[in-house]
Parts: structure tokens; sequence; C-alpha cells
């Protein structure tokens, strides 16, 4: 790697390792930063991809857990399944291109984006009584959320938080913490998967890792300190599924 591209391998990784901390979508700048910027193929970039993603969660969560938020509450079931889930995902995807996944991504995106606009109370309440799923819809829901993830895990933080605020009830700033702990959780795994078939560029996943863990890292930190976060998140969440889906529609028509 050049100077050039180290520098913005570092840059892409720390926007890449705020936006997820506080929202989700950041592998959008990671993934296209590698496969259109690098040149990468795009198993390759999907499998190095997990190394920023790692380490990314782990400095967020030390800095949760400095501010005493690190609480999972009833949904450590929810968690397991979704790793379950995750690890066939990955093995799937060792055979079958992301691409497979890029016309229901895009519905999902839009259909999300109308839910958030349309009832803003489900994301900006703080005192809401959470809900709680039988085993006969959490298991194939947080299966099919996890082996996403997995998958291709592009998007799937957005998804994460849409079920947890909008099905459980969970306020948006827990749904995200509790999303890095599983994220985080199966990306060791991943990384072993991925690694066993020959498909991470160490030399580009640590150097994003560099950027990603440093954004995790002071987003978490500072976002004790920021008022009205609850609002803030809301408004960032609605900017990454809009720009999100720009995005797709210009890299599809133009």
């Amino acid at each position: 790697m050049s100077w050039f591209e180290i520098i913005i391998a570092i840059s892409g990784g720390f926007l890449a390792g705020v936006i997820n901390t506080l929202s989700g979508n950041g592998s959008i700048i990671t993934l296209g930063l590698m496969t259109e910027f690098l040149g990468m193929p795009p198993q390759i970039a999907n499998g190095t991809n997990r190394i920023g993603l790692l380490s990314q969660g782990v400095f967020s969560l030390l800095a949760f857990k400095k501010m005493n938020k690190l609480e999972v509450g009833n949904t450590k079931p929810y968690i397991l399944t979704g790793i379950i889930g995750a690890i066939a995902g990955a093995i799937t995807a060792v055979y079958i291109s992301p691409d497979f996944f890029n016309g229901i991504y895009k519905l999902l995106m839009v259909l999300m984006l109308i839910l958030i606009i349309a009832k803003p109370e489900k994301w900006l309440s703080q005192h809401k009584s959470q809900a709680h799923l039988s085993a006969w819809i959490h298991i194939p829901l947080f299966f099919i959320l996890g082996f996403y993830g997995g998958f291709i895990q592009l998007g799937m933080g957005v998804f994460f938080i849409f079920i947890m605020t909008y099905l459980l009830n969970f306020d948006i700033i827990k749904s995200n913490i509790i999303k890095i702990i599983m994220v985080s959780s199966y990306t060791i795994l991943i990384i072993l998967i991925f690694q066993w078939n020959q498909m991470i560029d160490w030399k580009v996943g640590l150097t994003i890792a560099i950027g990603q863990s440093t954004g995790g890292y002071l987003m978490a930190h500072f976002s004790s300190r920021m008022k009205n976060l609850e609002k803030f998140v809301y408004y960032l969440f609605i900017g990454v599924v809009s720009l999100t889906l720009c995005k797709m529609v210009i890299y599809e028509y133009l």
C-alpha cells in the first residue's frame, strides 16, 4: 500500500467506526473503499472487513464499559441465536457472491426508511416498556439477521437496531450497544472461517482497523457528553439509510 492509500484507508475506517458506533452501515464505506479504491475482489473484501469490525467493536465496548452502559438484560437468547446464524452465513459467504442479497437489501432499506420517518416516537422515546418475543418468532428472526451479518454485514447494524427499537421497544442507544456486543462476538468466529479459506488481506484489514477502532472508541466515549443523543442518533440513522439508498441508485444507473 502507498502512503496515500494508507491515509485513505485509515480515514475511511475512522468514519466507519464513528457511524457504526452510533448507528450502523459503516461497512458501506469500508467495503466500497476496498473494492472500488483498492481493487480488492468482493469476497476478499468481505472477509477483510471483519478485522476492522472486531477492533472497532472491542474499543467501543471498552468505552461503554467505562460509562457503565454494558447491560444486555434479557437479550442473551437473541444474541446467541444471532451468533449461530452468523456462523452459518459466513460459511455460505465462502461459496456465494455477496451480490446475492443486493435486491433484498435495497427493498428492506426503503421499507425501513418509510417506517422510521412515519413513526419517530418509536425511536425517540426513552421510557418504553420492553416487549418480549416468543421463541417461535425470535429464533428465526435473529437467526436470519445473524445469517445476513455473517454473510456480508453490510447494513446488518441498521436492520438490528430497527428490530430492537421497532419490535422490542428498546431505546435506540441501548439497541446499538447490544448490536455491538453481538457483532463483536460472532466476528471473532467469522474471522477464523474466512482466514481458514484464505479470504483476508491482513495488511489492508489492520490498516483500516486503526482508524475504525479509533473512531469507535472516541464516538462511544464522547456520546455520554452529548445532549439530546437519542435525537442526534435518530437523524443520523435516517441520514445513513438515505445516503445508502442514494449511493445504490447512483451506482446502478450511472
